[in-house]
């Protein structure tokens, strides 16, 4: 391949072939080989009530069209005079703008297809009707030139110099402007871009953007002819006779998704030829489009200057507004799609993707892909697996719940408590507080039976497992998308630098290893200092918590005499559900004001790192708003599964808190019960105010813009009573813009939701169905607000999740860990165990039913005190509380008796053979399954063979044509 690639140069240097795009243009169409065979459909989606028309060409024999000269507004930077910002900001003169490449269709490239000229002259006045409604919107003024980007400047801003010095060196580019003022504000201007054909030839092969070329050859078709065509048919028949999937999408409501089937490779203006370049109109999509203008804007220059170039920092200094790709057209029409077909992409995902009325479909993950680019693709792709993989960890919460359910009532342990109306409790405090008899916790003891029952252990082991199973199926899940998108052999290009790099060690230099070329450098001792200082503030921030977290301790142990000594009867018998209730909302509301101040903290901290490229803040900023988060959430639910009631003493001689507060214990019936209860308000409120911020917040912020645009907008624009009348630019422009940060909101709103899932899910296991519940709604509510309240966001490519599939796959860690220490500590699964087996009826009579067994369960775990030791003026002398120990008639009075290390030898026993157990069983679930299926990894192998040899045929028939044509000889071997 070396020689015959050295060959081809050497032919074109002898024979000066392709010297110029324009020359490969005028080049018939080849005719296609028997192995090679041009790919038919097209490549990349359009509207259906355009597809047809674009792909046909107007006559037999199309003459070359003389391009019109386009009237644009724009500044005129080089002759104005220095003037004052009032004086230039209303001044702007027409000037024309004449590009040397016409961007319609190639008749060379055009499908040859019959059409009559009836049904020709219909297609053409409709295109042109529709190319007059939408002009306003996403075309030039002359209806033809696409707009691929847009800015937003103010005609007051002082940046005048710098603006205009950067559209002209972006009109020196390649790139076509075109100035429009605001119908709503007179003091905003935007700038529509155009990239021509050329231009986009240009950064495409630049920027290795891959395309198609020719039709892909699968090489297990042999292998389907060889399973017998009977079998083959009995399948389908079988499969016709089974119920419709009613998830899956009905390829006649997507009919703009055509399968484009075809090998890729990157783009090269020498070899056009190989490309399947049906309509230069629609061969690079929107999203291809809007991403090389947005190339080209990240590296103009607009002052003379190292640093001094891209859109970033023009945005930083206030020289433009906005920057963004505008979107397709309205999202809604006034005719059903489903007998007029969509208008445009953003339309047809509203219509099949952003409504809640579609909330059991499928996502048409290749169309919001094709839209919002690889990287927003992802993340639904990501979301609606991980939604997926709930539905069975939901199934097995709920059956864990209903088994708990159903025993609560012929539970030993409840039936034990709420029998107990003679067995008196030791009071809750020591001087206002009385003695309370047990039965008064019956319902307190039966809601507990509903998650600390038999099943919990089973569950645990599940979650720890269904955790890395959503993991590794995950990965092949991305590497099947990756192979679909064509992002198998993309590698992230070298990033820039961030502007606040460039500024901050621009005096500083060193020759990039991968470029070659000089760029700041930020000495190692400088970085070490500034990543002590980041980190120094993340402790300071996790001690903030942490004093957060026993400011609600305290407040619990107020409460709770509080509570106990109520004059109403009703909250001093229920005052572990008033002191756990009022506890856990005080701690919410704490949770959710700190998490503002992190993030601005998180922001901070990350731009006092100055990370050099946007990838690396990202991910520095994400580890970072996890870590604060992710502390803020669970530190409270960690204190109440591990140390509530775990060193609160005994009565006589109780732990205080500031020798003041006696330190709150644990229920008869085990301290699961809180842990669920912080579990569920904290998951259910938070996901609720996560929704309204996320949907809420947006649309009153649009309200109220369209609310002053129809009043004018305050600044002097036109009093619009339709909004349908406005340009796509205006509306986009009064369209709330992503988040600074991308999509680490999305990610890290639905990675603690994992933690809340997965960690402490042996003590609430409703959690997964809850996270299910949410998810569904999730996904539509973020469609709808990528589709309708925001700004089309910048297509960006990824091959991955990024940062936070490491950070998954700590939490799945962290999971198996904790829930062997709630199952052993929190719960009372062991003590429960160790009396059947060892002190319970059963020892001695063999195996018997299980509630049987724990006959005699609550008496024995129940130790006595004497309350007159105290000289406590009460009639009951002895009173019971929940710990082994000793009774004061003993000769060692309230030591700890052999049961009590019983049980701890078992809990420690069973932490350590849960862990290694369940660590086993995922390790060696994570060998079993590949990252990559095995018929995917065959297959782009083959396709890798299969293309270089189509390139190598291709090459030697285009060069054995050209010679024909110019009359040489040739033969067969080597032209």
């Amino acid at each position: 391949m070396v020689h015959h690639s050295g060959s081809i140069q050497s032919f074109k240097q002898q024979k000066g072939m392709h010297t110029s795009i324009s020359e490969i243009l005028k080049e018939k169409s080849l005719k296609p080989s028997r192995r090679s065979l041009p790919c038919l459909a097209q490549s990349q989606t359009h509207p259906i009530n355009l597809n047809h028309f674009l792909s046909v060409p107007l006559s037999p024999d199309p003459k070359p069209d003389v391009e019109d000269l386009s009237q644009s507004i724009s500044t005129s930077c080089s002759l104005l005079p220095p003037q004052t910002t009032e004086d230039v900001k209303d001044t702007y003169v027409e000037e024309t703008e004449v590009s040397t490449n016409e961007t319609r269709a190639d008749p060379t490239f055009l499908l040859q297809k019959p059409i009559s000229r009836a049904k020709l002259g219909t297609r053409t006045d409709s295109l042109q009707e529709k190319n007059r409604s939408d002009s306003s919107g996403l075309f030039f003024r002359d209806g033809k030139k696409r707009i691929d980007y847009i800015l937003v400047y103010k005609k007051s801003s002082p940046q005048v110099e710098k603006r205009c010095t950067f559209e002209k060196n972006l009109r020196a580019e390649g790139l076509m402007l075109e100035k429009e003022p605001s119908m709503t504000n007179n003091d905003i201007m935007f700038v529509k871009i155009h990239a021509p054909w050329d231009t986009l030839c240009k950064y495409a092969e630049q920027m290795n953007i891959r395309m198609p070329f020719r039709k892909k050859c699968y090489f297990t078709d042999w292998k389907r002819k060889t399973l017998g065509s009977r079998f083959h048919l009995r399948c389908q028949q079988i499969k016709g006779w089974l119920p419709k999937n009613p998830m899956k999408l009905d390829k006649e409501a997507l009919p703009d998704l055509e399968e484009t089937d075809c090998y890729t490779a990157p783009f090269s203006r020498a070899r056009m030829h190989h490309f399947t370049i049906n309509n230069r109109e629609t061969f690079f999509s929107n999203s291809t489009r809007s991403r090389i203008v947005h190339h080209v804007l990240q590296r103009t220059k607009y002052e003379d200057g190292k640093s001094k170039m891209g859109i970033n920092r023009l945005l930083g200094n206030n020289t433009y507004e906005a920057a963004f790709p505008p979107h397709e057209g309205g999202y809604k029409s006034r005719h059903p799609i489903k007998t007029h077909g969509a208008q445009n992409h953003r339309h047809l995902l509203y219509e099949r993707w952003a409504r809640w009325g579609i909330w059991y479909k499928y996502q048409p993950l290749d169309l919001i892909r094709r839209y919002f680019g690889e990287k927003i693709g992802l993340y639904f792709a990501w979301l609606g697996w991980y939604t997926g993989m709930l539905i069975p960890a939901a199934l097995v919460g709920v059956f864990v719940f209903l088994y708990g359910l159903f025993t609560m009532d012929s539970s030993q342990v409840s039936k034990e408590i709420c029998e107990a109306n003679s067995t008196i409790m030791c009071p809750m405090c020591e001087e206002t507080c009385e003695p309370w008899t047990l039965s008064d916790s019956c319902v307190y003891a039966k809601v507990t039976r509903l998650f600390d029952n038999g099943g919990t252990v089973f569950f645990a082991i599940f979650m720890a497992i269904w955790a890395t199973v959503f993991l590794e199926f995950w990965k092949r899940r991305r590497a099947e998308l990756t192979y679909d998108w064509d992002l198998i052999d993309w590698e992230e290009e070298e990033e820039e630098l961030r502007p606040q790099f460039e500024a901050k060690y621009s005096r500083l230099e060193r020759v990039n290893p991968i470029s070659g070329k000089p760029e700041p450098f930020q000495p190692f001792s400088d970085k070490l200092s500034r990543l002590l200082v980041s980190v120094s503030g993340i402790f300071f921030m996790i001690s903030l918590v942490l004093t957060a977290v026993f400011a609600v301790v305290v407040f619990r142990l107020i409460a709770m005499e509080k509570f106990a000594s109520f004059n109403w009867n009703f909250v001093k018998k229920n005052w572990q559900f008033a002191t756990s209730g009022t506890g856990v909302c005080i701690n919410f509301m704490i949770i959710m004001s700190l998490n503002v101040v992190y993030e601005k903290v998180a922001y901070l901290l990350t731009n006092l790192e100055h990370p050099r490229t946007e990838s690396e803040w990202e991910n520095s900023f994400a580890l970072k708003m996890f870590l604060f988060q992710f502390v803020n959430l669970n530190s409270s639910t960690f204190y109440i599964a591990f140390f509530l009631g775990r060193f609160a003493g005994r009565p006589g001689k109780y732990n205080k808190l500031f020798n003041r507060w006696r330190l709150e214990e644990c229920h008869p019936s085990g301290c699961l019960i809180d842990l669920c209860l912080q579990m569920g308000v904290i998951m259910f409120f938070k996901q609720i105010w996560n929704n309204f911020m996320e949907l809420g917040y947006p649309l009153l912020q649009n309200w109220w813009s369209r609310r002053k645009m129809k009043k004018g907008g305050g600044g002097g624009g036109q009093n619009v009573e339709n909004k349908s009348q406005l340009p796509q630019w205006d509306k986009d422009w009064n369209l709330q813009p992503m988040n600074a940060h991308g999509l680490v909101d999305e990610y890290l709103e639905m990675v603690l939701q994992f933690g809340f899932t997965t960690i402490f899910v042996a003590a609430f296991p409703l959690a997964p169905l809850l996270a299910l519940l949410n998810n569904i709604i999730e996904i539509r509510l973020d469609a709808y607000k990528f589709v309708t309240q925001w700004r089309r966001p910048m297509p960006a490519r990824a091959t991955d999740i990024g940062i936070w599939h490491g950070i998954l796959e700590g939490i799945g860690v962290l999971a198996v860990i904790t829930n062997a220490f709630v199952i052993a500590i929190t719960s009372d699964y062991i003590p429960r165990f160790v009396y059947a087996f060892k002190y319970g009826p059963c020892v001695d009579k063999g195996h018997h039913h299980a509630d049987e067994c724990l006959r005699g369960y609550m008496n024995s775990s129940l130790s006595v005190f004497d309350m007159w030791d105290l000289k406590n003026s009460s009639k009951d002398r002895y009173c019971r509380y929940r710990d082994y120990r000793a009774p004061p008639w003993s000769s060692a009075p309230y030591e700890f008796t052999l049961q009590f290390w019983h049980v701890l030898a078992a809990r420690l026993a069973f932490i350590i053979v849960f862990e290694h157990l369940v660590f086993g069983i995922k390790s060696f679930i994570a060998y079993l399954i590949p990252d990559m299926p095995k018929d995917l990894c065959d297959r782009m192998r083959r396709e890798k063979y299969l293309m270089q040899e189509m390139m190598y045929e291709a090459e030697l028939e285009h060069l054995q044509k050209e010679r024909k044509k110019n009359g040489k000889r040739y033969h067969h071997e080597w032209p």
